[in-house]
């Protein structure tokens, strides 16, 4: 048996043993006592899927993320069925945009296997959507290997599958995404008008920083500040410049952005740019072009400073499933304290704006 089909087989039996206790335990009591009037009608935008020919990448996490949560994430991941939507009727989320568990086709070193693998799983949600269509969502994932061929695979998942947008893994094989070969790739989602969600994974480094210590090494730490420096680097490349209407989405509060916009203003008047120049503050561009989550940030401070820093109408509400607790996460938006207009906002409108959902919610 080759190595490939011993992991698929192994790590997803180990998965479905284990699942009981990561996303079906502590969620199987609904939310149905909001703090506040009755129960809220939710989109949620970072709910992850898994397929076996992905569980060789999702491996690449395993460092990350304690050995009994990866057995038990690989447990529900495959799930698109009852158990899932029932986690969602038990805390009211109206419809998830799915999207595959990173890191996905970005740590493939063979361009056309990344290239086949992403077409074949966009396949597959897509015909998963079409069986509920009123629930489920989908965000393209795409082989940025080849910018050409992911621009037109967005195209395609924009136009043929209806998806809203995409989900790229962090960095690909140690390329960025502000680098000019993606130019013809953010020209394109700007044409589409196609939010693109980056969601944290590792770089291709291991900074001396985290040496010895494993606990800072993925979502604790490192994870957030890989992803915010990936979506500077857009910002400061000058990309969204160049592409007025593209649209990022970064999950977990922001990844730390929305806390610092008054610092990335007062630095770039100071810091060492050498040739780069922007038209407009570094915030005029994170406000204008980047939305941002709530995914796996169940607390009010850091809500309130994302409101007030990134506008009521660039928040949007998510879970982050299996790898947050759902009613955790329904809870706290339905009882955090913020006004009511607020609170609609983030549980469904914005995201029904940006992702120009055509559908009743709440």
């Amino acid at each position: 048996m080759k190595r490939r089909d011993f992991l698929k087989c192994a790590t997803l039996v180990a998965g479905a043993n284990a699942a009981a206790a990561l996303a079906i335990v502590p969620q199987n009591q609904a939310a149905a006592e909001p703090g506040k009037g009755k129960p809220l009608g939710k989109i949620a935008l970072e709910e992850h899927f898994l397929l076996p020919d992905f569980v060789e990448y999702f491996a690449e996490t395993y460092p990350n993320i304690n050995p009994e949560i990866a057995k038990m994430g690989l447990g529900v991941l495959p799930d698109l069925g009852d158990r899932r939507i029932a986690i969602m009727d038990q805390n009211r989320i109206d419809y998830s945009v799915l999207s595959i568990a990173g890191p996905g086709v970005q740590v493939e070193k063979d361009a056309a296997v990344a290239l086949r693998r992403s077409k074949s799983a966009n396949d597959f949600l897509a015909k998963e959507i079409q069986k509920r269509p009123t629930r489920y969502g989908g965000f393209a994932h795409l082989a940025m290997q080849n910018p050409v061929a992911a621009a037109d695979e967005l195209e395609r998942a924009m136009h043929d599958l209806n998806f809203q947008g995409a989900m790229i893994n962090g960095q690909t094989n140690g390329e960025y995404l502000d680098q000019d070969k993606y130019s013809v790739f953010w020209e394109r989602a700007a044409e589409l008008d196609a939010p693109i969600y980056l969601h944290p994974a590792n770089p291709v480094d291991h900074p001396a920083v985290y040496a010895g210590h494993t606990e800072l090494w993925g979502p604790v730490c490192s994870w957030a500040f890989e992803t915010a420096a990936h979506a500077l680097r857009l910002v400061f490349a000058g990309v969204f410049e160049r592409y007025p209407t593209a649209r990022l989405v970064l999950g977990h509060m922001g990844e730390t952005l929305p806390l610092n916009l008054w610092r990335f203003d007062s630095r770039w008047m100071v810091c060492n740019r050498g040739s780069r120049t922007l038209p407009q503050m570094p915030s005029f561009y994170i406000k204008r072009n980047i939305a941002i989550t709530t995914s796996g940030v169940c607390t009010d401070a850091p809500l309130r400073c994302a409101l007030d820093a990134m506008g009521e109408d660039n928040v949007m509400f998510s879970v982050d499933y299996p790898f947050e607790k759902t009613e955790l996460a329904a809870r706290f938006i339905e009882q955090a304290n913020i006004s009511e207009s607020e609170r609609i906002k983030v549980a469904y409108q914005n995201a029904k704006h940006i992702l120009r959902l055509n559908r009743s919610i709440g």
